[in-house]
C-alpha cells in the first residue's frame, strides 16, 4: 500500500515520516513475517525444553516422531518467514530509496535553481548514499517490532518457568536500550559530519574532473591534487571517528547483552540446583539465553540506525526545502521571437541597451570576455531577475514575468562549454529524439567529417565528457545540438573557438542558412561570424559603442579592426 507525496516534506522528520507512511502495507507485512521468524526463533529452544521434559515421562518412538516433526515445523517456518518477510521489506526499501534518488535530481535539475550551499557533488552524495540509508527505516522498524517479539516471547517463556528469569529479560533489556541510547546520538551527530565531509570530497573530484585539461595546460594538477588530498584526509578522519564510536556501540551492545546471558544461565542454574524448576526448564532457559543474543543484539542496534536514517534525511532535506533562488512568473512570450535588454546593469555589463528584432542574425563583439559571459548568463536566466538593474524583454514581455520553462522553451543559450554526455552522437544532439533538424544540424555544424569518419556513424559511441572526441570536435557537436532545438531565438557563445578558419567559415554561413528567418545572437570575436551577421553591436566597457555590418566597423574603427582582425 502507498499513500501519494502531496507535501513536500519540511524536514528531515517529514521526509522519515514520508517514507513509513506510504509503505505501511509492506511493513506491515514485513512485521507480520519477520515477527513470525522471530518467534519460531524463540519457540526453538522452548520446544527443546518441553521435549526433553516430555521424553524424561514418556520414554517412546512415537513422542521421539512427535518431536522431530514438532521441530521441523518450526525449522521450515522459520526459513519461509525469513525468506518472504526479507523479501517484501527489501524491496520496499530499495523502492523507497530509488523515490528519493528521483525526488533529490528533479529538484537539481528544476528550471529554476534553488538556493542551498551545495556543489553538484555534494547533490549526487545526497541522492545516492544518504537516499539509500534514509530507505533503510523501513526495514529498521520491522525489524525493531520482531526482536521486540522474541524479547517478549523469551521472556514469557521465562517467567512461566519462574518469575525472577522472565523480569531479569525485561529489566536487563530496559538498561541496555538505556546505556546504548547515549551512543546512538553520538553516532547521529558523527555521521551527519561525516557524511558532509564525503560529500564535499566527491564535489571536489567532480569539480577537478571538469577542470583537468586545463589543469595540466599551466601545471596546476600537482597543487589541485593536494586540495583534494587536504579534503579527503579530513573525510577519512572523520570516516575513523564514525568507525570508533560504531564499534564502541558494538562492543559495548555484545558486552551487556553476554551479561545478561550469562545472568539468565546462572540464575536458571541456581534454581534448578534448588529444585524450584525441572531439567527440561533448565534446557529451555539456558537455550533461550544463547538465543536472546541474537534479537538483543538486533534490537539494541536498531537505534544506532534509527540515528543514521534521520542524518541522512536531514542532509535530503536541505535540498528538498531549500527555496527557489527566484519566483518566476507564469506568462509566456510572444512568438514573434524579439529580444531587448532596456538599462540593464549586473556585473561587469553598464545600463546596456539593445534590441534583436525577430528574424535578425546579431552578432555581439565582446571586448572583454566576461561582459560576454554575464550577458549569457542573464539571457539563460541563470541571473535572477531581481539580481540585476534594468529590463530585459523577450518577445515583447518583461522575463521577470514569464514562465522560466517557456523562456527555455522559447530562447536557448548554447554555453561555449557545453556538456557532451556518454553516448551516441545522435543522443547527443537530439537527447530527447523528437528533432527533425538532425541531419541539417549535422551539416550546418560541420560535424559531417566526424559522422563519416565512423562506421557507425551517428551511432557513434561517445565516451564521457567526450573524452575520444577533439575539442573541436567536441565544440561542433555542442554547436549542432544547438541548432538541432530549432529554437525561436538562439544564443551563441563563442561557438567555434576551438575549430580551425577554414571551417569556421564554412560554419558561419551555414548557420546564417539555416537560422534565416530565426532570432540569432552571437557573442563571439570570431571575424567569420562577425561577417555572416546582419549587423554587428560592439560591447565595450559594459555598454554598446559601435553598431554596423562587420565590413563597415573594420573600415572606419581602429579598436574594433585590432580586436577582430586575425
Amino acid at each position: 500500500m502507498t499513500t501519494p507525496d502531496t507535501q513536500r516534506p519540511r524536514s528531515g522528520s517529514d521526509i522519515l515520516r514520508t517514507a513509513l507512511r506510504r509503505n505501511v502495507g509492506a511493513m506491515a507485512g514485513g512485521t507480520l513475517l519477520m515477527g513470525l521468524y522471530q518467534a519460531g526463533e524463540t519457540a526453538f529452544p522452548i520446544a527443546l525444553g518441553l521435549i526433553v521434559e516430555h521424553t524424561m515421562r514418556d520414554r517412546s518412538l512415537g513422542a521421539l516422531g512427535l518431536s522431530i516433526a514438532v521441530l521441523a515445523v518450526i525449522i521450515t517456518t522459520v526459513s519461509l518467514s525469513w525468506r518472504f518477510g526479507m523479501r517484501i521489506l527489501q524491496k520496499a526499501n530499495t523502492t523507497e530509496a530509488h523515490r528519493w534518488r528521483v525526488k533529490v535530481a528533479a529538484c537539481g535539475l528544476q528550471p529554476v535553481a534553488r538556493d542551498v550551499d551545495l556543489k553538484s557533488g555534494e547533490v549526487l552524495t545526497i541522492a545516492t548514499e544518504d537516499a539509500d540509508q534514509t530507505a533503510d527505516i523501513i526495514e529498521v522498524v520491522p525489524l525493531l517490532i520482531s526482536s521486540l517479539v522474541a524479547v517478549v516471547v523469551a521472556a514469557l517463556a521465562l517467567g512461566l518457568a519462574d518469575l525472577r528469569l522472565g523480569l531479569l529479560v525485561i529489566v536487563g533489556t530496559v538498561a541496555i536500550l538505556s546505556c546504548l541510547s547515549v551512543l546512538s546520538k553520538r553516532i547521529g551527530t558523527s555521521t551527519q559530519e561525516q557524511q558532509a565531509r564525503v560529500a564535499r570530497a566527491g564535489a571536489k573530484v567532480a569539480d577537478l574532473i571538469t577542470g583537468l585539461r586545463p589543469l595540466h595546460g599551466f601545471g596546476g594538477n600537482h597543487a589541485a591534487f593536494r586540495s583534494y588530498r587536504k579534503v579527503s584526509t579530513q573525510a577519512k578522519v572523520q570516516a575513523i571517528t564514525v568507525a570508533k564510536v560504531n564499534g564502541a556501540y558494538a562492543g559495548t551492545a555484545l558486552a551487556l547483552n553476554a551479561v545478561l546471558a550469562g545472568a539468565v544461565t546462572l540464575l536458571a542454574g541456581r534454581l534448578a540446583f534448588d529444585g524450584r524448576i525441572s531439567i527440561g526448564e533448565l534446557v529451555m532457559a539456558v537455550g533461550l539465553a544463547q538465543f536472546i543474543m541474537e534479537p538483543l543484539k538486533l534490537f539494541s542496534e536498531m537505534p544506532k540506525y534509527v540515528m543514521m536514517a534521520r542524518a541522512s534525511a536531514e542532509r535530503m532535506a536541505l535540498v528538498l526545502t531549500a527555496p527557489p533562488v527566484m519566483t518566476p512568473g507564469s506568462e509566456r512570450p510572444a512568438e514573434n521571437g524579439d529580444v531587448e535588454l532596456d538599462c540593464v546593469q549586473y556585473g561587469t555589463l553598464r545600463k546596456l541597451k539593445f534590441q534583436v528584432s525577430a528574424g535578425e542574425f546579431v552578432a555581439i563583439a565582446a571586448y572583454q570576455p566576461r561582459a560576454a559571459a554575464d550577458l549569457a548568463s542573464i539571457l539563460a536566466v541563470n541571473v535572477p531577475p531581481g539580481a540585476y538593474e534594468g529590463t530585459v524583454r523577450v518577445g515583447g514581455r518583461d522575463l521577470a514575468g514569464l514562465s522560466v520553462e517557456a523562456v527555455r522553451e522559447h530562447v536557448l543559450v548554447n554555453p561555449y562549454d557545453g556538456e557532451i554526455f556518454a553516448g551516441t552522437l545522435r543522443s547527443n544532439i537530439d537527447p530527447s529524439g523528437t528533432s527533425r533538424m538532425v541531419p541539417e544540424a549535422v551539416e550546418a555544424s560541420m560535424l559531417t567529417d566526424v559522422v563519416a569518419l565512423h562506421r557507425e556513424g551517428l551511432d557513434y559511441a561517445v565516451r564521457d565528457r567526450g573524452a575520444n572526441l577533439s575539442g573541436g570536435q567536441r565544440q561542433r557537436l555542442s554547436l549542432a545540438r544547438a541548432l538541432a532545438a530549432d529554437s525561436d531565438v538562439l544564443v551563441l557563445h563563442d561557438p567555434t573557438t576551438a575549430v580551425d578558419a577554414v571551417t569556421e567559415q564554412l560554419i558561419a554561413r551555414t548557420v546564417a542558412k539555416l537560422r534565416r528567418g530565426r532570432t540569432t545572437i552571437v557573442l563571439t570575436s570570431s571575424p567569420a561570424l562577425l561577417d555572416a551577421a546582419d549587423r554587428v553591436l560592439v560591447l565595450d566597457d559594459g555598454v554598446i559603442t559601435a553598431e554596423d555590418t562587420h565590413r563597415n566597423l573594420l573600415a572606419t574603427d581602429e579598436d574594433y579592426c585590432l580586436a577582430v582582425a586575425r
